[in-house]
């Protein structure tokens, strides 16, 4: 009996690819993407109501070095139902999703192969249709349909026998034909930094900047799009796709990945630099004097960028925000700040839900770097958020001044803080909403603290100086506790406060808190 539900990750699925770290073995080879693809294919022709001859399903992948394989697994899952698929090579998430946007290729279904900033031996699949990246019951119900192995495509019948097919160490691999959508998307990049930054077809001329694609897919930003628009991109840095990642992790929110781009836009006078995680569908920035634009500074800076032409908007974030954060969209930008959940799709569906709801919403963002734009189909695009950046900093210098005005009001804390709680209760859900329920009497009984509403994740508590908030981890046997102090050192006091009231669980390691 097979059991893929392990291998789901929120919205998307994730799994150990190849061998490599000790105790760790593969659970996603190219054998469970065959079965991966056919549930895809039921729930797809299920979704549009096609028969699957008619379906056309994009595949793109990242550099890892388990792509290429589980590509091919892919293929064998559809090729026999007669699903044409265009092989997209290298390419980004969000690339992937245009695929079904873009008139050159209209397909029904991307698919993007990989694990975002993780290690080099995992990988895994985001799913997308014109309406957007698929929610997580979706992605229980295409697992569903993979274990069970006489489920295909309604009313489809026996596989048919396909020509042409080639043989690859005994395994049928069926011919996909080749889909070159990073041409396009660049394509479609360009363009708009040409017309946002209306100064001809090389607006960029005369600017350096540093791009750091963390060996991932995103050296294209660089060569493809800001090179051929006249930027000086020459002291960029991993722009190669090297599926071990061996200089740092592409991650923004990675404190050696952010350090290196910092010191190489110092180092080479460059006015700002980028940077990617693997896929491209998260993005940070660091400013002409090496400081950087992350955390609840890409936050703010994207709030800068639809405050103009949509004033009064809301802005959706993930629920670890600061309260300076808060004040500069509220009081600096005259828009609207909903504090939600962690999580990219829960702040992209809530976004989504507002707008119908009636509640103008232009953006969805998390401190992680993605970001979603309403006038970019809420996909999160961190060469979207890149694009955007890029354009107002060459306005910004036809009038003599830098990026990092956009946000000189906005202040940060004194003093920040994560710590990951591991909870070693067997039954870790249930243990957890204990903890958390509890913390809230406790709150609600202290004459210090209180409660910061509303709130819509775990437990924040309001400080004298300061702030925390204690969750449960979207996937793991984890309580994450991040806080802030606007005093320096600030936050030792909140970790002794914490730390007393956890003490008396015996289900949690508080190693961790010192």
């Amino acid at each position: 009996m097979k059991n893929y539900k392990k291998l789901q990750n929120g919205s998307d699925i994730r799994g150990i690819a190849i061998t490599g770290e000790p105790g760790e073995l593969p659970n996603l080879t190219p054998y469970e993407a065959v079965d991966i693809a056919r549930g895809f294919a039921v729930w797809l022709c299920d979704k549009l109501d096609k028969n699957p001859e008619s379906v056309t399903i994009a595949i793109g992948r990242d550099p890892r070095i388990s792509g290429k394989r589980l590509m091919e697994g892919l293929m064998n899952g559809f090729g026999p139902y007669g699903i044409k698929v265009y092989d997209c090579g290298l390419a980004s998430t969000p690339a992937m999703f245009m695929t079904t946007v873009f008139p050159e290729f209209s397909c029904d279904a991307g698919i993007m192969i990989t694990a975002s900033h993780l290690p080099y031996n995992r990988n895994g699949f985001k799913f997308f249709t014109s309406e957007g990246g698929l929610n997580k019951g979706d992605i229980s119900l295409i697992l569903k349909y993979a274990e069970d192995e006489n489920s295909g495509p309604a009313n489809l019948g026996e596989p048919k026998n396909i020509e042409g097919r080639v043989r690859d160490f005994g395994k049928l691999v069926y011919p996909a034909q080749e889909g070159d959508v990073m041409s396009v998307y660049c394509r479609h990049l360009r363009k708009l930094i040409q017309d946002g930054a209306g100064m001809g077809e090389r607006p960029l001329e005369g600017m350096k900047i540093v791009v750091d694609a963390g060996n991932g897919s995103g050296g294209f930003f660089a060569r493809r799009v800001l090179k051929p628009l006249g930027a000086d991109i020459s002291d960029s840095q991993y722009l190669d796709p090297d599926g071990m990642f061996l200089n740092h992790a592409p991650n923004p929110e990675d404190r050696e990945a952010m350090n290196s781009l910092a010191m190489q836009v110092l180092r080479t006078g460059a006015d700002f630099g980028l940077i990617f995680d693997t896929d491209v569908d998260r993005s940070a920035a660091v400013d002409g004097r090496g400081r950087e634009i992350a955390r609840n500074g890409i936050v703010a800076m994207a709030a800068a960028l639809v405050a103009e032409e949509y004033p009064g908007t809301t802005v959706v974030t993930d629920s670890i925000t600061s309260r300076q954060l808060t004040s500069f969209i509220e009081d600096g930008l005259g828009l609207k700040h909903m504090r939600f959940k962690r999580g990219y799709k829960n702040v992209i569906n809530k976004a989504q839900e507002l707008n119908r709801q009636g509640t103008d919403c232009q953006l969805a963002i998390e401190t992680s770097g993605h970001a979603a734009f309403k006038e970019n189909y809420f996909l999160d695009d961190g060469a979207y958020l890149a694009t955007k950046i890029v354009i107002e900093a060459a306005k910004l210098r036809k009038q003599g001044k830098s990026l990092d005005c956009i946000i000189e009001k906005l202040e940060n804390p004194a003093d920040e803080r994560e710590i990951r709680i591991p909870i070693t209760y067997g039954d870790f859900g249930t243990y957890g909403d204990k903890i958390l329920n509890d913390l809230e009497d406790f709150v609600k009984s202290s004459e210090e603290l209180f409660l910061e509403e509303p709130n819509y994740e775990g437990v924040r508590i309001g400080f004298p100086n300061g702030w925390c908030l204690l969750r449960k981890s979207l996937h793991d046997p984890i309580l994450p506790m991040n806080m802030a102090s606007d005093e320096e050192g600030g936050c030792d006091s909140i970790v002794d406060t914490m730390k007393k009231f956890l003490s008396s669980y015996d289900g949690l390691d508080l190693m961790v808190m010192g």
